[in-house]
């Protein structure tokens, strides 16, 4: 039991969560031990009746079957691969993300009267991880069909179109909608493992201090340059005035060197 508790929490605590709420939200609903009604995204429930839960299950009521298996693991290494990847040492970062992602999914999928936002969620998750890594990238789907991972987020869609139809295939469009828009607005061109977020609104996509306390992280940004866990980069010129104002040499030293024909 030590063991098992010892590999869960190795696995970061945004995705940990995600998946503890999946498995929480999911199974019960599976055993009959809570009406699956009572966990879906209703607007006037939400609004008129006050039932603010259905805001929060309504992103982890998986499918039934064997569907749920394979939600349920691209959840995780989706999530697992951004956080440990492109948010490492930041978690705080990408909950803040993700939370602002998921209101906008709310208001998305408005319009179409979705009940679940589950796979809107992981369309988002899986556009944002796609769009993030190196080009030329390879992924399998299934471990049946290996294709460049840019195009993943379509394959799936299009899975979803053949196994849920229209409406499901309308969520996951929702949901690459939100993640193009993470990824263009936030990251921008700061691509690939150890990228900089460089977007028009990088700003916000910063988690506010209480909640990075609340994950027990503290961030500085200096005035060039920006920190990102135990590395900070600066600007050549800021480097060098630094150095020069406290009088330290930077380069290496050659020493003073000898004339031919000098012992």
């Amino acid at each position: 039991m030590a063991e098992i508790l010892t590999e869960i929490r190795k696995i970061p605590p945004v995705t940990r969560f995600l998946v503890a709420s999946s498995l929480g939200i999911t199974i019960p609903a599976v055993m009959q031990l809570i009406p699956p009604w009572r966990l879906v995204f209703i607007s006037q429930a939400v609004i008129k009746k006050f039932e603010l839960w259905r805001l929060y299950t309504s992103f982890f009521l998986g499918s039934t079957g064997l569907n749920y298996i394979f939600e349920l693991a691209m959840l995780y290494r989706n999530s697992n691969t951004l956080e440990s990847t492109h948010y490492e040492r930041r978690s705080s970062d990408y909950a803040w993300q993700l939370f602002l992602a998921s209101l906008a999914l709310v208001g998305v999928n408005r319009p179409i009267q979705s009940y679940s936002h589950t796979r809107a969620l992981l369309h988002t998750l899986t556009y944002l991880m796609c769009s993030l890594s190196p080009p030329g990238a390879l992924t399998s789907i299934m471990g049946l069909i290996t294709i460049p991972i840019a195009y993943f987020p379509y394959a799936l869609l299009g899975m979803d179109l053949l196994m849920g139809g229209p409406s499901a295939a309308a969520q996951g469009v929702s949901g690459m909608l939100i993640g193009h828009a993470w990824w263009w607005l936030v990251w921008g061109s700061g691509i690939g493992s150890g990228g900089v977020e460089q977007g028009i609104y990088a700003g916000w996509g910063r988690a506010p201090a209480w909640v990075k306390s609340w994950f027990g992280e503290r961030e500085e940004y200096g005035r060039a340059g920006s920190r990102r866990g135990a590395v900070q980069a600066f600007a050549p010129r800021q480097r060098i005035e630094e150095a020069a104002a406290s009088g330290r040499v930077t380069g290496h030293s050659w020493g003073s060197g000898r004339r031919l024909g000098e012992s």
